[in-house]
């Protein structure tokens, strides 16, 4: 409940958004707030854990589906491209937040390395599978991760979601082989 009102309305107000605020859209005083959540940066961080928790288990079912039908690469990747920006429609204010303050402790970190490293690893695995890559399929899945994230989080959640400027930046990144 509370986690519900802080994301609304740190997709409304960004940072301008207070803990008053949030504990009035929660419906609970700010008392029961702060005993869960110090200030609003403790709330930020538990969005973006739950935001990495959440993405991980939406985006191995694409995975999962993918590695049994390996369908063509524009599809596969089409498949993939789609689950990360559905993760991101609902409130994009909020993922462009999270992208840049989200406080993140040595264990937040480590978790977002170990769901970037998982997830380069598949694209990896599809772009190896249709030759596509060049000569070193992991940097070039590297690159693309981070190049898809950093458009996602800085371009997209401003503009819209239109996912054909992905499908573009990662054929521009995998030339075929």
């Amino acid at each position: 409940m509370i986690l519900e009102a802080a994301a609304q309305l740190f997709d409304r107000e960004g940072l301008k958004a207070t803990t008053n605020h949030i504990a009035d859209r929660a419906g609970v005083s700010i008392g029961s707030l702060y005993q869960y959540f110090p200030n609003k940066h403790a709330l930020m961080r538990a969005l973006a854990q739950r935001h990495v928790r959440d993405a991980s288990l939406r985006i191995d079912a694409a995975f999962k589906r993918l590695r049994h039908e390996e369908p063509p690469f524009e599809e596969s990747m089409h498949a993939i491209l789609e689950a990360v920006v559905d993760l991101h429609r609902d409130r994009p204010g909020l993922h462009r937040l999270m992208h840049r303050i989200a406080p993140r402790l040595p264990a937040d970190l480590d978790m977002l390395s170990e769901f970037e490293a998982h997830i380069a690893g598949e694209i990896a695995y599809h772009l190896a599978r249709c030759g596509r890559g060049g000569d070193d399929v992991e940097l070039t899945a590297q690159t693309v991760v981070h190049a898809v994230d950093a458009h996602l989080h800085r371009v997209m959640t401003r503009r819209g979601m239109d996912i054909e400027q992905l499908v573009v930046l990662v054929d521009r990144l995998a030339p075929q082989t």
